[in-house]
């Protein structure tokens, strides 16, 4: 191979490289950004619902409902994601999200304006650390994966026991357990959503994929910042 040959092999090698760097930039961008936007909506209708004492009374007896929903929704998402089309995919993930607000309307009535902004604020510096590490570490994060999964079934058992029992230290390691299974969870969903991305997809299929990670970063984000709250909280 003559040496013009192998400087266009080389060219070519480092426009491709380019071009998948900018793709998957764009596409993690659009994760991030989804995942913004829906915390800004729950945080939004929830603020709306707890300054509107007429309609808190009104929501406050079917208020598992609110709780309920957004689960199944979860759950909806997740199986059936690959057969939605983007657009239905879209609605239902800001529906999710508005529901959310609705149910974590009680929040301001539980706990104080103030630290539920510095739990906040907390949560999203924990967030932004564990999933840029997430996204820039080259250790395959697959096994601590699989440790957080079994400790988050550990977790969820742990919570529907004490639902009944009602023990505060129960409550209180579940709480810290939740801030550590949902921390790591985060650099795991990134490091996996990162690898998820491929060159050439169609908008559809990208657009739902970027969906489905911004529901699950959100999902982290979420459960970090009740976790924290449980724990720092000031209650009224």
């Amino acid at each position: 191979m003559s040496d013009r040959s192998k400087d266009r092999v080389i060219l070519g090698a480092e426009r491709k490289s380019l071009a998948f760097s900018e793709g998957l930039r764009t596409y993690m961008m659009s994760v991030y950004n989804y995942m913004a936007l829906a915390l800004g909506l729950t945080g939004g209708v929830a603020l709306f619902v707890v300054s509107s004492p007429t309609l808190l009374q009104a929501i406050l007896p079917m208020m598992w409902l609110f709780v309920l929903a957004p689960v199944a929704l979860v759950f909806f998402l997740s199986f059936k994601i690959n057969t939605l089309q983007y657009s239905t995919a879209q609605a239902l993930f800001w529906l999710y999200a508005a529901l959310n607000g609705v149910a974590f309307s009680v929040l301001f009535l539980a706990y104080t304006y103030e630290s539920i902004a510095r739990v906040f604020f907390i949560t999203a510096g924990m967030f932004a650390a564990m999933s840029l590490y997430g996204y820039t570490t080259r250790k395959d994060l697959t096994s601590m994966g699989s440790f957080l999964f079994m400790g988050l079934i550990g977790l969820i058992l742990a919570s529907v026991v004490n639902m009944f029992w009602a023990n505060g230290m129960l409550q209180f390691l579940v709480s810290v357990g939740g801030v550590v299974i949902f921390t790591g969870l985060t650099a795991y969903d990134t490091q996996a959503i990162k690898e998820s991305y491929m060159e050439g997809s169609t908008k559809e299929i990208a657009g739902k994929r970027a969906i489905f990670g911004a529901l699950q970063l959100y999902l982290d984000f979420i459960n970090i910042f009740l976790s924290l709250l449980r724990l720092m909280g000031d209650r009224r």
